[in-house]
């Protein structure tokens, strides 16, 4: 009797490629189409060219981020070669293939939307087919401690970066800290501030004769304030002290209720030389520590789908729980390049990298944290010698759960950065 083999559908296809990460399966051509190198190396140029026009310092942050991209696969790829696991692909970008070569039996290249990265391990889950030859060599087959070390070394290499980043930054800038005054970064052009004489650089000592010593104090007695009424400030330019008279207009901004305007940006933070680089480094590990507490409050918060919805409707304000994309970060990162330069720029990409290492770790499929999740779980229900092996087709309807809810995060956070102002 002729045993016959049932193709599998392009839904079986997708839930696999879901469960494993979003990797591609292996009967993809080898080769990419002329038209879609030619297009994918267009969109990859056209990509970077346009930044470098628009916002170098956004081009600084895409390029950050995708070679944070490539660590994080890289991770993934390393730690499994030393486990023992074969690797048959390591990609940057998703999509069609755009150039691609062979070493080893591993096809290294480039997909055509930068979106991201992946890296094939064989048998990542039951549901994977696999050569009976390559079965020893699978994910799945994996000890415990090996599958645990592949699947988190992602969100490590994250956090590592994010500790390179902020003690490079300690070390060469230093560190942000309270400097107990009141400096004034930037003036808006024809704002009352503009008018009554202000500069970038000016140290605010007092206001109507009450003494400041930090941006907190300067923002409550501005807000306080009513427009069309005339306030006294004294600050100090160049060692000299200068009185400045500015009467306040309605914010631009707000519409809903009546509130003072100066029109100055200004900041009681500066950057303090730190004595060696072991200081920065203990600094700095110590501010990343106290980041990736407020980091997974922050993701908890934010894949509440009701949070999300609150502020797609402009309920929620709370800025802790709003969902974010690349898109919001770039326009944020030329904020952040044109204020503090490289310093800023740099500690900004170790918050993001730490970012996203926390978020990564959620117990969430496709993401690493779920198939964590899913080694931890089957090695609780191990006993003995047995090895107990979850059936993830039955974690499909979850798995769709989280992808919605997932996809609801991402447009809602993509309508904020842009149509929604934000």
């Amino acid at each position: 009797m002729t045993e016959t083999r049932t193709e599998p559908t392009r839904f079986d296809r997708m839930k696999v490629e879901v469960v494993s990460g979003g990797t591609q399966r292996e009967g993809d051509p080898e080769q990419p189409e002329p038209m879609t190198m030619v297009l994918g190396i267009a969109a990859w140029i056209g990509l970077f060219v346009v930044l470098a026009m628009v916002s170098p310092w956004t081009l600084v942050f895409v390029v950050g981020l995708v070679l944070s991209v490539i660590l994080h696969e890289f991770g993934h790829f390393w730690t499994a070669r030393r486990s023992g696991m074969k690797v048959t692909q390591f990609f940057v970008g998703f999509g069609p293939r755009v150039w691609s070569f062979h070493r080893n039996g591993i096809e290294y290249g480039l997909r055509a939307l930068p979106l991201g990265g992946f890296v094939k391990i064989v048998g990542m889950t039951n549901m994977d087919e696999v050569d009976p030859a390559d079965e020893d060599v699978t994910y799945r087959q994996g000890s415990y401690p090996k599958r645990m070390w592949v699947i988190t070394a992602g969100s490590v290499m994250h956090l590592l970066l994010a500790v390179i980043l902020i003690t490079s930054v300690y070390a060469v800038w230093g560190q942000v800290r309270e400097s107990g005054r009141v400096t004034i970064g930037e003036v808006v052009v024809d704002s009352p501030a503009a008018d009554a004489g202000f500069e970038g650089g000016d140290i605010v000592l007092s206001v109507d004769g009450t003494a400041v010593a930090d941006r907190d104090a300067f923002t409550e007695l501005l807000g306080a304030a009513e427009p069309g009424t005339t306030h006294e400030f004294t600050v100090l330019r160049d060692g000299t002290e200068l009185a400045l008279s500015a009467t306040l207009v309605q914010h631009p901004d707000v519409t809903d209720k009546v509130q003072g305007f100066l029109g100055v940006r200004s900041s009681s933070e500066e950057r303090l030389p730190l004595n060696s680089v072991v200081e920065a480094f203990g600094e700095g590990t110590q501010d990343l520590f106290v980041g990736m507490g407020q980091a997974v409050v922050g993701v908890a918060k934010v894949i509440n789908p009701v949070n999300v919805w609150g502020h797609l409707v402009g309920t929620n304000t709370d800025v802790t729980s709003r969902p974010g994309t690349v898109v919001g970060a770039a326009k944020l990162s030329d904020d952040v390049g044109h204020y503090d330069g490289w310093a800023g720029m740099l500690g900004f990409l170790a918050l993001v990298n730490l970012s996203i290492g926390v978020f990564n770790m959620f117990p969430l499929l496709p993401l690493d944290g779920g198939h964590a999740a899913i080694a931890t779980y089957e090695r609780l229900r191990s006993r003995k010698g047995r090895r107990y092996y979850a059936d993830v087709a039955k974690l499909m309807p979850v798995a769709a759960v989280c992808i919605m809810l997932l996809a609801f995060m991402f447009l809602t956070g993509l309508y904020l950065d842009t149509a929604g102002g934000g």
